[in-house]
This record gives structure tokens, C-alpha cells and sequence, in this order.
């Protein structure tokens, strides 16, 4: 099978270029940028819109096995793929977790219904409880490519340092959330003057500095790799900034909501607001952007966590926190280069470059030898997102009724279309 891709803007993100180009692709993979069409080739005329590497999601919550009415592995893949998300990092909260090599191997048996690459993290710690090491060995030969008990601190120190000792011995990533766990424990929003009008239990931004700190001391203490999943406040990156140049092996990401979404959207208490950790202000959303443009923050992700309804209709503290996201990450990411935060390379740096690098994923570069991991989107397309027209089986998105741009008119996946035109 020989595609060309002909009157395409191609977005390259390790050279961090926009240009206009054809791009062919034979097997599965890229053969040639700027090259003539192969004889007999399937021609798609992308008419000047955009074709980048396919988004890789770093942190998806998949309810298989124990929620799979508010997701599943078909209805995730079809998100992915509507979103122009080609590959999905899924996430081992699910119930129970993804602790031990049999777990991981029926998740991995159940992505098989999915038309996009799924792979799987594991839980760092049994049951996600935060008291004893999973089989890590067995879990990264079974497929695990990162270790992360999600959201649930491990508020033992002296287990997080085994934890990363034993992890560096493999060359396996743990992946943490940074927050201080007694601060940040039954709290649904940021501290400060709106909080408190609005009468939320309210954490402090210094929880998730706190919990950073000791995590890059641990890292400093043994040697070992670690993605921080979601920096959200400014005051976290000088900490971060002293780790990197202190040479410690570090990388870091945000969610797409916190680079575009503040604490003052909670307004009327919206439940399809609440997250962990919780929106914050302005400056520190600003700071976000700024650090992605930078470098400083490597990833961004939707963190996709569906919740039913009835998870949703409760007082704003009570309702389950997160969104679905894999479906609205591009056009949400489209606000931010309309105004002129981040180019699109850099997005797609953040979004598929970097994350397929930290993992040791063969993806997101468009160069000769490449899977032919693709989407074709027009960024300037508008329209009023509409969350029940969503393939999610949840619908609990902040971006109801929102006026967007970016419109995604293909997916493509191994070379092979899944969202778009025939597919």
C-alpha cells in the first residue's frame, strides 16, 4: 500500500518547521518527504491544510476493567482517533489496577478493539495503596513502559526511594504527580480570594511545590528516571529548573486544561471544571504556557478521565474530578497558537515529539522510516463543540457549547486510515 500526500503543510517538530511539502508513505512507513508520487500510489490531495505526526496521549483513563460503561477500549480508540490521536498512554487506575502481569496482559488482549495504538502504564505500588513494589520486572517485560499510581501520592518515602532505586536498575520511568497528599486531601480548588467567595475547600499552590521537591530529592538521592505528570503552578519551576541543570535525569508535563482553562471558569459551580490537581490563576496558567514554549515543561496531555453523570450532578466538592479530553486536545491546543503562545511546532514537540522520546516510542517525527502515525487537521476550522456528538461514552467535557478551531479531517495509523474520508 503506497500513499502520497500531496499540497500539504507539513509541521515537523524536531526540526520545528512549517512547510509545504508531499510526504509518501509505503508499508506502514514514511519513505520521502518533498518527493515526486510513486507509480500507482493512492493520491490525497490535503488542499494547504495541516499534516503533522499523530498525537501521542500520555496519561488516558480507560474504564476496562471495572467502568467500562463510562469508557471503553473501542470507544477511546474511536476518541483517538477522532481527535487525531494515534497512539494512547493508558493509565492503570482502573478497578482493579493494572498491578501485576496477568492484569496488564488482559488490558493489553482488550486494546486489541481499538483502531489506534494503545500502551499500557503500571501501577507503582499493589493495589495502588502506596505499600508495597509491584513485580516491576515482570510488569516492563510484560509491557509496561512507565510506573505511576496516578493521582495517589505515595506518601511513603522510604518506598518511593526503594521504588526508584529498584526502577533505575531496569531503566524503568516512574511517573509521579506532585502534590503534598495531607495539603491537597479532600480539597476542589485553589487557594485564594475566589475560593473563598465561593466557600470551596481550597489547597494551596505549594502542595504540589512541596510534593515536587521531595520527589526531585529522591531522584537526586538515586539516580533514577521521572516524569512529574502535571506541573501547574509557576512556583514549581525554578525546582524543576535546578533539577535539569543539576543533570538529573527529569522531564515533565501539563494537562491541556490548565494551559487553557483558569479557577475563574468554575464560576456558577460548573462541575465539568473540577480537576486534581484543581484550576489555577492566570499568572500561573501563563507561566505554563511559557514553560512548554521554553522547553522547560516537555509534555502536554488531556489526562482523559471519563465520569458519568451521576458523577457529575453532585455539589462541586463531591463530583468526581477530570474530563474527557482525547477528543478535544487538538482544537483546545489550537487556542493557544491563535493566541500566539505556542507555534505549532512546538505544540506538536510537546504533544508528540517529546512524549514518544521519553518513552522509547518509535513516533511522532515525519521523517523516511517513521511509522505513518498521522493527522491531517485545519486549524482555522471553527465550530461549536457539541460534547454529545463526542465517541466518548462519557460526556463530562469543560468545552460544552465553547466556540473552537481546529477541526481534524483525517487520522492515519500504521499508513492505514481510521478517522476521515474512507475510514
Amino acid at each position: 500500500m503506497i500513499v502520497h500526500f500531496t499540497n500539504a503543510r507539513l509541521i515537523d517538530p524536531e526540526a520545528m518547521t512549517v512547510e509545504e511539502a508531499t510526504l509518501t508513505v509505503r508499508g506502514g512507513h514514511v519513505e520521502a518527504v518533498g518527493a515526486e508520487a510513486p507509480l500507482g500510489a493512492e493520491l490525497v490531495d490535503c488542499g494547504g491544510k495541516c499534516l503533522a505526526p499523530g498525537i501521542i496521549d500520555w496519561g488516558v483513563k480507560i474504564g476496562e476493567p471495572g467502568e467500562r460503561h463510562k469508557e471503553s477500549f473501542r470507544s477511546a480508540g474511536l476518541a483517538a482517533a477522532a481527535g487525531g490521536v494515534t497512539t494512547v498512554i493508558a493509565r492503570p487506575d482502573t478497578l482493579p489496577p493494572v498491578d501485576a502481569p496477568e492484569s496488564l496482559e488482559f488490558a493489553t488482549r482488550r486494546a486489541a478493539d481499538a483502531p489506534v495504538n494503545i500502551r499500557h502504564m503500571a501501577a507503582l505500588t499493589k493495589g495502588r495503596e502506596g505499600r508495597e513494589m509491584v513485580e516491576m520486572g515482570f510488569l516492563r517485560d510484560a509491557g509496561a513502559v512507565a510506573f505511576t499510581d496516578g493521582v495517589r501520592v505515595v506518601a511513603d518515602t522510604r518506598l518511593m526511594s526503594r521504588c526508584m532505586t529498584y526502577a533505575r536498575g531496569l531503566g524503568a520511568l516512574i511517573v509521579g504527580h506532585p502534590q503534598e497528599p495531607g495539603l491537597s486531601k479532600g480539597t476542589a480548588a485553589t487557594s485564594g480570594k475566589f475560593a473563598s467567595l465561593y466557600g470551596l475547600p481550597a489547597v494551596s499552590p505549594m502542595a504540589e511545590v512541596m510534593g515536587l521537591d521531595r520527589d526531585l530529592s529522591l531522584v537526586a538521592m538515586t539516580g533514577g528516571r521521572y516524569h512529574a505528570d502535571q506541573i501547574t503552578v509557576a512556583a514549581s519551576l525554578p525546582a524543576l529548573r535546578r533539577a535539569r541543570e543539576a543533570g538529573l535525569d527529569v522531564s515533565a508535563g501539563t494537562s491541556i486544561h490548565h494551559l487553557t482553562l483558569n479557577e475563574y471558569d468554575v464560576g456558577g459551580y460548573r462541575t465539568f471544571f473540577r480537576f486534581t490537581p484543581p484550576l489555577r490563576s492566570e499568572d500561573d496558567r501563563m507561566a505554563m504556557v511559557e514553560a512548554v514554549a521554553e522547553g522547560l515543561i516537555d509534555v502536554i496531555a488531556s489526562f482523559h478521565t471519563p465520569q458519568d453523570e451521576e458523577s457529575k450532578r453532585l455539589p462541586f466538592a463531591e463530583a468526581a474530578p477530570g474530563a474527557v479530553g482525547l477528543q478535544t486536545l487538538l482544537p483546545a491546543a489550537m487556542r493557544l497558537y491563535h493566541a500566539g503562545g505556542l507555534s505549532l511546532p512546538q505544540l506538536w514537540r510537546a504533544m508528540a515529539l517529546n512524549p514518544a522520546k521519553r518513552l522509547g516510542l518509535d513516533a511522532g517525527r515525519l521523517v523516511p522510516g517513521a511509522p505513518a502515525d498521522l493527522v491531517l487537521f485545519d486549524p482555522e476550522a471553527p465550530f461549536v463543540l457539541d460534547r454529545f456528538a463526542l465517541l466518548s461514552k462519557s460526556k463530562n467535557t469543560p468545552f460544552d457549547g465553547a466556540r473552537m478551531q481546529g477541526r481534524v479531517l483525517g487520522t492515519w495509523v500504521g499508513g492505514r486510515q481510521v478517522f476521515g474520508g474512507a475510514a
